[in-house]
């Protein structure tokens, strides 16, 4: 079998039930499509990654400030996991911020996504502090993010 061609192509509203889809599976507090709409219309740089049959593998949004980059919410299918499609979509990224002079990527991600937390660093980010309370944990308790930052000029390096 032919392996399938990976495609980055803009996120559009009309992507947002897939998204979604997505969204519900992978995350215990997942966005809502207010959420995404918001992000949309605020015109944050916002990629849907698919294979040549259209099937959504993942999503990325992020929001660009004053010489940096803050990644909102980068999701893998978890059918899709454990294959490079995050990388992919990081490197996509990062080559969009060198596009845009932007020197940082910023992140946040749960202190207990230890997967997520070796990807970022395998890719070159740095731990850079911590934001308590960040994240929902159920109805009564919150869960602190690990603050991670990525220069530019360093992405994707080892």
């Amino acid at each position: 079998m032919k392996p399938r061609r990976l495609l980055l192509r803009p996120m559009l509203v009309a992507d947002l039930d897939a998204v979604l889809a997505i969204e519900q599976v992978a995350y215990s507090h997942p966005w809502t499509r207010g959420n995404f709409i918001d992000s949309l219309h605020a015109g944050y740089l916002a990629q849907t990654l698919r294979d040549d049959a259209g099937m959504l593998v993942g999503y990325y949004l992020a929001m660009p400030g004053v010489d940096e980059m803050h990644l909102l919410n980068i999701t893998v299918a978890p059918a899709w996991q454990g294959q490079g499609h995050a990388r992919h979509m990081l490197d996509a990224l990062c080559q969009a911020c060198l596009e845009r002079a932007l020197h940082k990527l910023w992140l946040e991600v749960r202190v207990s996504n230890e997967r997520a937390l070796q990807l970022y660093e395998r890719y070159g980010f740095a731990r850079m502090g911590l934001r308590r309370d960040y994240y929902p944990f159920n109805n009564t308790q919150r869960e602190d993010a690990v603050l991670m930052g990525l220069d530019i000029a360093e992405a994707g390096a080892p």
